[in-house]
Order: C-alpha cells, then structure tokens, then sequence
C-alpha cells in the first residue's frame, strides 16, 4: 500500500502540473464510488500521464498542448460514466461533469477578460512605449538589470507574471545586442521578480487567482506575501549582480508613442480590475462578474475609439496623436486570446476533476497533509512546481482541501508561486523566456544560478515563517 500511494505521488506531480481551474471549486467537491484500484481508476491515471507527456514534449511535436489534455480528460470522464452506467446511476456523474463545468466557466471569462485587456493595451503600443523608454536611458547594464527585474517584480501583480516577462525580456534583447552574458541574467531575473510578485496578488498568478476564488485567502490578506516575496527576488538578484557585465549598451533606436487612448485604457484596466475586488469583497459575488462588467467598459471605450476614428496619413510623421492608420477593434483583441491555453485549462481542470472523482487525490493529500504535515508538504509543493510547473500542483492541492490555516495557504501561494523560478521549465515565464531569447536563455544558464535562487526560496520561506507568524500553524493543519 506505501508503494501505491508513493507511486501515485510522484505521478500525480508529473501529471498535474498544469491543472488550474480545479481549485476554483465550491466549499465541497463532488465525490463518487472509490475506484482508485478499479481498472478504471489505474487507466484514468494512466491516461493523465500520457497526456501530460504530450504537452512536455509540445516544443519538438509542435502538438498544443490543449489537444492532448482535452482528449484525456474526455476518455476518463467516458470511462467513469460507463461504470456508473452499469450500476444503474445515470446522474452522478453527469452533475459531477457540470460541477466542474461551472468552475471552468468562472475562470475562463476572468482570464479572458485579462487577456483582451493586456492585447488591447499591447495594440496601443503601451509596452513597446515603456521598451523604447528603457533602451533610450543611456543606463548601464547593472543599472538596466535591476530596472527590469524591478519592474517584472511590479508589473506583474497587475498583468500577470507571463506577460510581464515578455515585456520585459524585449526589452533586455533591445539592450542588449548581443552581449550574452547580460540578456542571460537578465532573463534569469525577469523570471524570478515576475514569479515573485505575481506571488503576492490575486492578479499575478492563475495560482494566486484559484486560491482567491477558492476564499482560502482573501484579497488584502495576500499582500502578507509582499516583504517575503522581495526576499526571494533580492537574494539571487544581489549575487547575480556581480556577474553582470560592467559596461553600457548602445542607447540608439526610435522612440515609439502610444496610440490615441492609450492611457484612457490602462486607467479602465485599473477600474476593472477595482471592480473585480468590489464585485468578490463588497458584494460576495464571484470576481469574473467585475471583470466581463469592466471587460463591456473596453468594449464600449473601443466603440468611442472606432466612430471618433480619423485615419492618420502612413507616410505623414508629423500627424501627432490626433487618429491611427488602422480603426480600434474591441473584438479582434478577443479573437487574439490565448485560446488553447483557455481550452487547455478546460482539460486539466476536468481531467484533475476525473482524478479527484475516482479517490485519487483523497489518497495524496492523506499522506502528504496527515503523515508529512502540512508545512513539508507545502515546501514540496514548491519544489515540485519547479519540475511540473506551479499551476497543476496548484490545482491538485485545492482538489485535496486540506484543513490548513491562513499561514499554510499563504505558504503553499508563496512555494508554488516562487518555487517555478528554481528551474526554467518551472513557470510559463520561464518557459516563454526560452523561446524568446533562444540560445541565450536555455535550461542550462537558469540551473547555473538555481542556487542562489534557491537561497531566495528558502529566504522567503523563512521570513514567512517569522514575519507572518501570528496566522501560522505547524504540522497538519
């Protein structure tokens, strides 16, 4: 029986690692028959592996990764509802199936109202605008290396970590030019700020975003993360800092304007995103309810934009700001959603789902939560979000609802949310990053430096322990 649960662990760190939206799920999870020794529990196990597998190996099958998992997710939930067929229940799993449904529903439209925010202001060249501002500052690389990742680490509560690394390593190649050595820790710690402040709000995270929505933690109560998060960016940031090269880069390029509305449109970002916290805080409706409110509030911004459109002559650079080439189009930046990473939260949430149905993840949470206790479980956590990525084992372990206090769920939000930036395969940023500056940033260049980042992680984890002492409770719960 040890056997089987450490197998089913180390399985289940593999398989659920990208498994969001489970933890969005009400007070109590659908439960079922226990088939975690059926044929059909052992397949369904089997099934979340291999699809798993497929999305690691997405960089050289070039298959996205949402096909696979949706695939998996439909064979386990068929096969599980065949068994209950033969049993003679015909709705359990029906309504289990509209349960889990219903919590992909509510993170689907607040990520998707994120999204069509962060393409609108990118399409009025807010990002580019901020890049051609840093590269025309004339500061040296060390300078230009605390910038960014200063940056990253605030920016990234507000438009998540994955996008704020990409801002901001355009902007470490646009400095760069060629000096390897710079653009290499830089990227590094892009990757570690972003992560790091993405830990201390609701909105840097899909991790922070589901324990939000769970009411683990509540809106203000994750900003207690805020002096344990700039630990585990100093750190590693003050011993890469020697390393950085000692010179400063070529400051030529174009200077480049925001588009007509530009700013108009961050400032109703921050109003949908106010509205968000009132809708959750004030009114205990769900946040995505604030957010589609304040996703209309773009839409109709981009009407004004459309109707008051004056074409802006291509070849005349004195026009100003006055109009654009091209008419706003609310819509088009909704098509521009990352739609098979929405679809692929659609897969791991009800693959998870499946998981969880069958017994599997009870057993889990039993050893790690009742044997291990609740802070060496939530310090694993971490490490193993740095191996399958923090939002499966996000998800996993709001599946599990352990019985935690405030100061373990802030715990397994920090380890989850920081513990990606141990390796760069850990977090969508770093795995971005990769692409991005290929050949310069790689696998081997971030696990260089994973000591001292692993100094940051243990830092963190330490002033946590201390500076937020008064919410925590050791041992299982």
């Amino acid at each position: 029986m040890r056997n089987y649960k450490l197998t089913l662990i180390l399985l289940l760190a593999l398989g659920s690692a990208f498994v969001p939206e489970l933890l969005l799920a009400a007070e109590s999870l659908p439960s079922g028959m226990n088939l975690t020794h059926h044929w059909v529990g052992l397949s369904a196990l089997v099934l979340f592996v291999l699809a798993y597998g497929m999305v690691v190996a997405e960089e050289f099958t070039h298959l996205r990764k949402s096909k696979a998992v949706i695939l998996g997710a439909g064979a386990m939930w068929a096969m599980i509802g065949w068994v209950y067929a033969q049993s003679g229940d015909q709705h359990s799993v029906e309504n289990a199936v509209k349960y889990y449904m219903t919590e992909f529903a509510e993170l689907f439209l607040f990520l998707l109202s994120a999204m069509t925010y962060v393409n609108a202001m990118s399409e009025r060249n807010v990002f580019e605008a901020l890049r051609s501002w840093l590269v025309t500052r004339g500061w040296g690389y060390r300078r230009l290396f605390w910038v960014t990742g200063t940056l990253a680490f605030f920016l990234s509560p507000l438009i998540d970590n994955l996008t704020t690394a990409l801002v901001m390593c355009a902007v470490l190649l646009a400095v760069g030019k060629g000096n390897k050595q710079f653009i290499s820790l830089g990227c590094i710690n892009v990757v570690v700020g972003a992560n790091a402040g993405g830990a201390f709000s609701p909105f840097g995270d899909i991790t922070t975003l589901m324990v939000w929505q769970k009411q683990y933690v509540h809106f203000w109560q994750f900003f207690d993360l805020f002096v344990p998060a700039v630990v585990n960016f100093v750190i590693p940031a003050a011993i890469m800092h020697f390393a950085v090269p000692d010179g400063h880069p070529d400051t030529s390029g174009d200077s480049v304007r925001m588009k007509r509305g530009a700013k108009r449109m961050m400032g109703l970002f921050a109003l949908t995103i106010t509205l968000a916290v009132s809708f959750h805080n004030f009114l205990y409706l769900p946040p995505f309810l604030g957010m589609v409110t304040g996703l209309s509030l773009l839409q109709i911004f981009g009407y004004y934009l459309r109707i008051t459109h004056k074409p802006k002559p291509s070849d005349n650079a004195n026009y100003g700001n006055v109009g654009d080439v091209t008419a706003f189009d609310g819509y088009q930046h909704i098509a521009r959603a990352e739609w098979d990473t929405l679809l692929f939260f659609f897969g791991v949430i009800m693959a998870v789902g499946g998981l969880s149905y069958v017994g599997h993840l009870a057993l889990v949470s039993a050893y790690m939560y009742g044997q291990l206790g609740a802070t060496t479980a939530n310090i694993l956590i971490g490490l193993l979000s740095a191996i399958v990525d923090n939002i499966p084992v996000m998800v996993a372990v709001l599946q599990m609802q352990p019985h935690m206090h405030l100061g373990q769920w802030l715990l397994v939000t920090l380890t989850a949310g920081v513990g990606g930036s141990l390796l760069s395969i850990g977090s969508a940023a770093g795995v971005a990053l990769m692409g991005q500056a290929r050949g310069i940033y790689t696998f081997f260049s971030h696990l260089k430096w994973s000591w001292a980042v692993g100094l940051g992680y243990a830092a963190s984890i330490a002033v946590h322990i201390w500076f937020n002492g008064g919410t925590f409770s050791f041992g299982g719960s």
